[in-house]
């Protein structure tokens, strides 16, 4: 890798013609570029600029990865203008150019230009009947939208836990007990056969009081590591030597138990916060790249929160308001967003994660300490990737906010279940993650497939890392 690098810096110069004069562009111009849609003259730019000698290995890593994540912006952004226009004409056949445009200019049809051609979100055409209540008047097929099976169940689910919960006297309540086999594959030929793959994969965190009995049951290596709890991304570690032609396959089986939680504190019995105490100046104070109260941020909480002062009544007002204005959408990668709070804000939608993130940094900014949460959903028929929030009460504890689940339908006059999940969580629950961007146990080498999260899984080699497309996941769970 070293050795191509310097034959393409090498060619750059000679391509310039002025090897003796030449200037090294710096970070700005570069940004410029980027931010221009010049990818491909970006990275040439990188390429000149991290072979500077007076680089630290540090800003090197930083700047290789700037032009990974320049190719992982190209991967979600696919789609061309006739494979959009065809989407959309198919549910809505009437539609003119003007309205296009006018989506386009909004970004509810999400582009952008990449080296002078522009381009689209690959979910931008299924996306916009979601974002765009026009649009989604005209949407044709319900076997392509989102199963409403969840808001079925969860509509007659959520009352009969609150009440079960209310019968005990108990905040964990309602166990579900389940089984889980867990299955990475990394594709054929992605590594040179005899080199050791690395992986990494979600495991049940054990340091959660509502998810117990864990027992690990079957692993398809023999050698394995289990993280410690210390590490707030929860994994199971695995090696395996890539054979010629041969997918390489890495299992593991478990099974655990998971119970609900069902908090049922009035707003006035949460008390007055210790200002001064570690937890709250920890969980309340900025984190960049995502967790920042930019202008942006801090007005959006003046408008929802306004005079308010009782710490339930804010976050209500933050989940409510969230719920209200920004609909679920596929999302892009994480690692190809710079602040993702800001990227809701601006494009008016989000998914689980990233709704989250922005009620995490405005309940921050409110004074409330927050923080992140995430693993599966494991509701029978809904499996998935899920991320949702804590917050601290005073006199309560620690609370779990899941944003992305909203108010719970059909329950409108039933207070407690419509606003359960501000203070609430079902059992069907896979609990991996205490933070974001947090380090693994063995210790990463090149750069992270999701730079956020965790929750499918990373794979590397020494060579270079795997991103997503280059190797599967599955997960399979047995309600015991």
């Amino acid at each position: 890798m070293k050795y191509l690098t310097l034959i393409i810096v090498s060619s750059l110069l000679l391509a310039c013609g002025e090897s003796l004069s030449f200037k090294t562009p710096d970070k700005q111009q570069i940004e410029k570029e980027i931010a221009k849609g010049n990818f491909s003259e970006a990275k040439k730019m990188i390429a000149l600029y991290v072979a500077l000698d007076t680089l630290t290995p540090s800003e090197k890593y930083q700047m290789t990865f700037r032009a990974e994540q320049l190719d992982r912006i190209a991967k979600d952004f696919s789609r061309k203008d006739t494979f959009v226009t065809k989407y959309i004409k198919r549910h809505y056949p009437t539609v003119t150019q003007e309205e296009i445009a006018n989506w386009e200019r909004t970004n509810a049809l999400e582009n952008m230009i990449i080296d002078g051609e522009k381009v689209y979100f690959h979910a931008a055409a299924r996306n916009l009947f979601r974002i765009d209540k026009e649009a989604a008047m005209h949407f044709k097929h319900p076997n392509e939208g989102q199963s409403d099976s969840l808001d079925r169940f969860l509509e007659w689910y959520i009352p009969k836990l609150i009440g079960q919960s209310n019968k005990s006297g108990k905040i964990l309540d309602s166990p579900v007990e389940m089984k889980v086999q867990y299955t990475l594959t990394v594709k054929p030929g992605e590594v040179p056969a005899g080199e050791t793959i690395r992986v990494w994969m979600p495991y049940p965190r054990t340091d959660i009081a509502s998810q117990t009995n864990i027992q690990l049951l079957q692993v398809s290596q023999p050698q394995y590591i289990i993280s410690p709890d210390t590490y707030q991304h929860k994994s199971i570690y695995m090696e395996q030597k890539a054979v010629e032609g041969k997918p390489t396959v890495f299992s593991y089986e478990f099974q655990y138990t998971s119970y609900a939680q069902v908090f049922s504190f009035s707003p006035e019995q949460v008390q007055p916060y210790d200002t001064s105490g570690l937890l709250y100046k920890t969980y309340t104070r900025e984190r960049a790249p995502h967790i920042l109260f930019s202008g942006n941020i801090r007005k959006a909480v003046e408008e929802v929160v306004k005079d308010e002062t009782n710490p339930y009544i804010k976050v209500r007002k933050i989940y409510e308001w969230i719920d209200s204005n920004f609909p679920w959408a596929s999302a892009r990668e994480y690692s190809t967003i710079d602040n993702i709070p800001e990227y809701v804000l601006a494009n008016k939608h989000g998914d689980c994660g990233q709704v989250s993130l922005l009620f995490i940094t405005m309940a921050r900014a409110a004074g409330i300490p927050a923080k992140w949460q995430s693993g599966w959903m494991m509701h029978p028929g809904n499996k998935n990737l899920h991320d949702w929030a804590e917050v601290y009460f005073q006199g309560i504890g620690w609370v779990p906010v899941d944003q992305s689940f909203g108010r719970v339908p059909g329950n409108e006059d039933n207070q407690e279940a419509y606003y359960f999940f501000t203070k609430g969580l079902d059992p069907y629950r896979l609990v991996v993650n205490q933070d974001i961007s947090q380090p693994f146990y063995p210790g990463k080498i090149h750069p992270r497939s999701e730079t956020v999260d965790f929750q499918r899984g990373e794979v590397e080699w020494r060579g270079e890392n795997l991103y997503f497309g280059r190797w599967s996941y599955n997960m399979d769970i047995e309600y015991l």
